[in-house]
């Protein structure tokens, strides 16, 4: 097993790679293509905008390698917060063209109704039944066109976009590396697969 975490300036790598680790699994920093070359699963985890991300990510050279990797040799794939959001088309956040891997859109909350960002735990109930309480930070949410790709849902003020799954991709909008006990399950079911 070969675990990588992709390392740009808009992530939070070390905290994922500590909780990875807190799991008694090895796993090493990904800061270019050849990094990816041999993995088993690749993490993406994501802090700030997705702007901020797509940038990082073209500056490293790393989105052509992440595609063939994840989409053609169907390499395990977790996205985490920003990192989920990059999955899609499009994003209302610095209006951004994303990677298009999922097809819907990212928006924001409606901020007369709901404070944003939404910061704290919340519920989430997966499409298998299961539910718990995961740490959110977060202003934007996905929109999936595909209602298959939904894989959790939370409610904040209406129900929105909590985790997606399609094929072997796996992304959650909370922070998995920050949820506790509940996060670190979701954590090693993934690292398991």
């Amino acid at each position: 097993m070969k675990i990588r975490i992709i390392n740009y300036k808009a992530g939070n790598a070390p905290s994922v790679l500590h909780a990875i680790n807190h799991l008694g699994v090895d796993a090493a920093f990904a800061h270019n293509s050849q990094d990816l070359q041999d993995a088993t699963h690749i993490i993406l985890p994501g802090v700030g905008s997705a702007g901020a991300t797509m940038d990082s990510l073209r500056e490293m050279g790393i989105i052509e390698t992440l595609e063939t990797t994840v989409l053609h040799k169907k390499v395990l794939f977790l996205g985490i917060c920003v990192g989920l959001q990059i999955l899609f088309e499009h994003s209302e956040e610095r209006n951004v063209d994303c990677l298009g891997w999922l097809k819907g859109k990212v928006i924001k909350f409606d901020s007369s109704k709901v404070r944003v960002p939404q910061m704290g735990w919340n519920k989430v109930k997966f499409r298998n039944g299961n539910q718990d309480y995961f740490y959110f930070v977060n202003s934007y949410y996905a929109k999936p066109d595909d209602k298959s790709d939904l894989w959790g849902i939370a409610d904040y003020n209406g129900e929105f976009t909590a985790a997606v799954q399609k094929d072997n991709i796996y992304a959650t909008q909370f922070h998995i590396e920050k949820s506790g006990a509940a996060g670190l399950v979701l954590l090693k079911e993934f690292l398991d697969l």
